[in-house]
């Protein structure tokens, strides 16, 4: 059975930082990218990031490059999503999949139980 655990939401005031972390388990295969997204109240689901727990290669998406960083510790199974100077409208549910691609969030088979971020102005 393919699980993903994810932690490290919270409350947060604006300009601050959180790391969430996604740990995988059961999913049989080494080489594969940990995807991140994101969802807000009244909005789409939003594709953040990759990172490939392999080799940590890692992509962004132009609205959150620069202020966001992956990374993976593949020896932990875990995927990390650093967030810094966190904005107002960063606040949203995010999660954690696997199973999927190029972050259309349809086709991705494997997600996390998501975690609340919230960000105070």
């Amino acid at each position: 059975e393919v699980q993903l655990v994810e932690s490290g939401g919270g409350l947060v005031q604006a300009g601050g930082s959180l790391r969430l972390s996604c740990t995988v388990s059961g999913f049989p295969f080494e080489n594969y990218d940990v995807a991140w997204f994101r969802e807000a109240p009244g909005k789409e689901r939003e594709g953040l990031s990759t990172v490939n727990m392999r080799d940590g290669a890692s992509y962004y998406v132009d609205s959150v490059k620069g202020r966001f960083a992956v990374s993976s510790d593949n020896a932990k199974n875990t995927a990390y999503l650093q967030m810094n100077n966190l904005k107002f409208e960063d606040t949203a549910v995010y999660y954690c999949a696997v199973g999927g691609y190029d972050l259309h969030p349809e086709e991705y088979e494997f997600w996390g139980q998501g975690t609340q971020v919230t960000v105070s102005s």
